[in-house]
């Protein structure tokens, strides 16, 4: 179980599924409905669904790039992160939001797979949560023509080595979103 002693809640987080983060995602749809389900079983459940939006140069705020998917609705009850960086915890209140929902384990989908789903499961891990990843719930791009494996080999690494993650006191997991269990 985690170290964030006190905290015994999970939290679904649906990172960067934006427009112009997924336009051309590997497998956008299908991924994109699997974190509908999610979305729709965490909400089912009383779990708790916290959204992480980026923002960039790139990728400004209140741009259509940087709207969620159409398919997904954020309820207005559900926190919104706004984040710069990869890794969802730096500069924002991430942090502040979890602890005030006594959350301790993350089950995490979105986008992308190496950049801010890999810097942010680590950087949860590090910071003493459970962290499960879905492992058909998360995409990312082509970069292969910069010397990137291709996205199916990028995802299925990470799916690999995330579920051979260990730590003292932390749990680390990659499932599929039909067995995400939120209560185990």
């Amino acid at each position: 179980m985690s170290t964030l002693n006190g905290r015994d809640n999970t939290a679904l987080v649906v990172i960067d599924v934006q427009v112009g983060v997924v336009a051309e995602a590997h497998e956008r749809d299908a991924v994109v409905a699997n974190i509908g389900t999610l979305v729709d079983k965490a909400r089912d459940e009383g779990v708790p669904v916290v959204w992480v939006q980026h923002s960039d140069e790139d990728m400004p705020k209140g741009t259509p790039e940087w709207q969620y998917v159409p398919e997904l609705t954020i309820n207005e009850s559900e926190p919104v992160v706004h984040k710069s960086y990869g890794d969802s915890f730096e500069g924002t209140d991430f942090e502040d939001v979890l602890a005030a929902a006594g959350i301790s384990h993350l089950v995490v989908a979105g986008a992308q797979t190496d950049a801010c789903i890999r810097s942010t499961i680590h950087g949860a891990f590090t910071r003493g949560y459970d962290v499960t990843l879905v492992g058909d719930a998360h995409t990312t791009e082509d970069q292969s023509s910069r010397g990137a494996p291709t996205p199916d080999l990028v995802i299925a690494h990470t799916n690999r080595y995330w579920q051979f993650q260990e730590a003292p006191g932390r749990s680390a997991a990659v499932t599929s979103t039909q067995d995400v269990s939120f209560t185990g």
